[in-house]
């Protein structure tokens, strides 16, 4: 156990770039965390981290060890829980990667939720709007929307996310109506950062490409949504988020002739966690609370 404990104060203190910090996170103390990284290194004879007055960083040695000491902790951690398991309750620590606008509108109650059902589960929840290999970040499930695929990694998908372009009327009513994707280009565009400038459509003949010049580019939906109902462009968004907008008029969709490909929100989960009963149990759960689509 002495080798495990190491392991997950050097851990911890890669993640928080300090010995206070990763204390705190442990919930020991800031001597204890020390001694426990110094031992490590004195087993396997070489430093983990450059150590000075001002930081603390990863040596070369501690850059490569670090994800697969991730994996040996999760896999030992994995194993005592299932071994000390009683009935059914769940016993993990999950840290789970999840894009910033789905979580605030819907899986932060899912989550709650699922915490709750299991008080003995540790959630570590971090929001990040890019693509995250979950293997080499340390993550145990990455949820997200783009198409990237990485190797040691099986994608689950959770569901259809649906998307449109929209507007407040009174901006339509200024600025005119756009009848096809290239009249954008003369338009004050609302863009998702994380997807970009570059807007797809389906035409009756094919896909259309737009190279639209945003007048408001962010990482969070809501900050969009907003903007857009008060008139202040055409935003390029997730249904989900304006669903209640368009039901009150306060968003009329555009271009619904020429349709956005939808894109499928899955969970990114390495091959040797896959079979977690926390991760499979969470699994479900976001299933049930996502389907059929956004």
């Amino acid at each position: 156990m002495d080798i495990l404990v190491n392991l997950q104060a050097f851990l911890a203190t890669a993640d928080a770039a300090g010995f206070s910090a990763a204390a705190r996170k442990l919930d020991v103390s800031t001597s204890v965390v020390a001694k426990r990284v110094t031992q490590l290194e004195a087993r396997i004879g070489t430093p983990l981290f450059h150590r000075s007055t001002r930081q603390l960083r990863l040596t070369d040695a501690g850059q490569r060890y670090v994800h697969r000491a991730r994996g040996v902790v999760t896999d030992a951690t994995d194993l005592l829980s299932r071994m000390g398991e009683k009935g059914h309750d769940l016993v993990d620590h999950l840290r789970i990667k999840a894009p910033t606008s789905l979580t605030v509108a819907r899986l932060a109650d899912a989550f709650s939720a699922f915490q709750t059902q299991n008080p003995r589960l540790k959630l570590e929840i971090v929001l990040i709007d890019r693509p995250v290999d979950p293997v080499t970040e340390g993550f145990d499930i990455a949820i997200g929307a783009f198409p990237h695929s990485f190797g040691g990694v099986v994608d689950e998908p959770l569901c259809a996310l649906k998307r449109l372009l929209c507007a407040s009327p009174a901006y339509l009513k200024k600025h005119g109506t756009p009848k096809h994707p290239r009249d954008l280009v003369e338009h004050r565009c609302l863009s998702f950062l994380p997807t970009g400038p570059e807007w797809i459509f389906d035409g009756p003949r094919g896909r259309i490409s737009i190279q639209v010049s945003p007048l408001l580019s962010s990482n969070e939906g809501h900050v969009l949504a907003r903007s857009a109902i008060a008139g202040n462009g055409i935003a390029l968004i997730s249904q989900y988020l304006v669903a209640d907008a368009l039901r009150e008029g306060t968003l009329k969709p555009v271009l619904r002739d020429f349709p956005i490909p939808e894109l499928w929100v899955k969970a990114a989960i390495p091959e040797r966690r896959r079979n977690a009963a926390a991760v499979q149990a969470l699994l479900t759960l976001l299933k049930k609370s996502l389907a059929p689509s956004l």
